[in-house]
């Protein structure tokens, strides 16, 4: 069974930094690309960044360009996202996908 999961979501102030990280199973991690995507509330889903299946090359919304960092450790399954400088608008319950499968998602909330 494929399962995907994220985890590492949290409360932080404006200016602040999380990690989250998304962990696979059930199929060949290392051969997919993976991706990020958040939601905030009364909002579409948006693709945040995305990941090959070798951690290079990656991609970006412009938004978190160069504030977001994705990575990958394909022997323990996950990849990370780093996020940093965290601004309001970040605020979003933050999902991850491989294989075509959706994790439930985790709630990043940036507030003072």
């Amino acid at each position: 069974q494929v399962q995907i999961k994220e985890s590492g979501g949290g409360s932080v102030q404006p200016g602040g930094s999380l990690r989250l990280s998304c962990t696979g199973s059930g199929f060949t991690f290392s051969n997919f690309p993976i991706e990020w995507y958040r939601q905030a509330p009364g909002n579409e889903r948006e693709l945040v960044g995305w990941v090959s299946s070798s951690g290079a090359p990656t991609i970006y919304l412009g938004s978190v360009k160069d504030r977001f960092a994705i990575s990958r450790d394909n022997a323990k399954n996950t990849v990370f996202l780093q996020m940093n400088t965290l601004k309001y608008e970040d605020t979003a319950v933050y999902y991850c996908r491989g294989y075509g499968v959706w994790g439930p998602g985790t709630q990043v909330t940036v507030s003072s």
